[in-house]
């Protein structure tokens, strides 16, 4: 399977964006060590903070553009919120949503110490995303699902983008004229399961 192409600047954005947003602020002290390394690092309560060359590639297939609302599902440390708020811009914003309380209040904390203008809320049990402040231009997933969660879908905005693993591939979804258009990305990705 050909992988998704994705513009060179687009790339060097995202590339941008992460060099700006160490990964090592948003780990705990007794792992920041890891923080150059490319593979997921856990950060306590049964969490990862994905591997470097993943979220890089979720980001550039994401593209997300100055002055986006954007939804960061499976926050974690915060770390790929932040990212995302480098990308969005002053103009934009970002919302992460995590389910484990300590993570929301861990993540939350790393982003006012880093003066990141962005937030991690609380999921609510039952509920996926924020439906009640879609729509969203942009919503990345960092958690695996078995198949395409149509509740994220409905958050997009026409245009938007979600970026999602199925079942071990990165799947891509743009809304047009008010349908879902899916592509799935070349690789294979693990990820903990979306609950």
């Amino acid at each position: 399977m050909a992988g998704i192409r994705v513009d060179p600047a687009t790339e060097a954005r995202v590339r941008a964006a992460m060099s700006s947003t160490p990964r090592a602020d948003f780990l705990p002290p007794e792992v920041r060590h890891l923080a150059d390394a490319d593979h997921p690092v856990m950060i306590g309560w049964n969490a990862t903070n994905s591997q470097p060359s993943t979220v890089a590639r979720m980001l550039e297939l994401l593209d997300v553009q100055s002055g986006d609302r954007v939804l960061d599902v499976g926050s974690g440390s915060g770390w790929t919120t932040a990212i995302l708020s480098v990308l969005a811009g002053d103009e934009g914003a970002v919302i992460g949503v995590e389910l484990v309380p300590q993570l929301v209040e861990y993540g939350n904390e790393r982003l006012a110490e880093t003066g990141t203008r962005a937030e991690i809320r609380e999921a609510v049990s039952g509920v996926l995303g924020l439906p009640d402040e879609a729509p969203f231009d942009r919503i990345l997933v960092s958690a695996q699902a078995a198949t395409v969660p149509t509740q994220l879908e409905t958050q997009l905005a026409e245009g938007g983008r979600l970026v999602v693993p199925i079942a071990g591939l990165m799947t891509v979804v743009d809304m047009r004229d008010g349908l879902p258009h899916r592509r799935a990305d070349a690789g294979i990705y693990s990820f903990v399961p979306l609950v």
